[in-house]
């Protein structure tokens, strides 16, 4: 959240989506266009209407940006450093899914005007909302 600390908890994504097979990821949750999703904090067991436009990121333990183990394999490792608002800092790879002629961190993250996109680390992926990023680094 842009206010307050980061909370622990569980968020709530569709167990099916038209588009593909398996429940909807948490980035397709974060980029659909309604407003809020429901999140419960592990403090307690009310649910909270989070705003989109107020989450700087989310991040989920140990999950694969990308589930298909094919389209992984066949995605380019970016490495990227992101300094968000407020001064914090975020370490870790993007996978780009582009040809390999537009497959630069510039394209990756011009490639969709979606408002979240997903860095991982060995430890998590970090769903960041772009429009709280100041500054992206790339890494080799």
């Amino acid at each position: 959240m842009t206010e307050g600390a980061s909370q622990p908890g569980q968020i709530f994504v569709m167990e099916r989506v038209p588009h593909h097979d398996g429940p909807e990821t948490v980035l397709e949750l974060l980029n659909r266009p309604e407003g809020f999703f429901a999140f419960r904090p592990a403090a307690n067991h009310d649910v909270l209407l989070i705003s989109k436009v107020q989450t700087v990121s989310l991040s989920v333990d140990r999950q694969a940006p990308i589930a298909d183990p094919a389209r992984l394999s066949a995605a380019r490792m970016l490495g990227v450093e992101l300094v968000l608002m407020g001064g914090s800092k975020l370490g870790g790879w993007a996978s780009a899914e582009l040809p390999d002629h537009h497959a630069r961190l510039l394209d990756y993250l011009n490639a969709s005007r979606d408002p979240f996109f997903a860095v991982w680390t060995h430890a998590a992926t970090h769903y960041v909302n772009r429009a709280y990023v100041l500054y992206a680094r790339p890494l080799s």
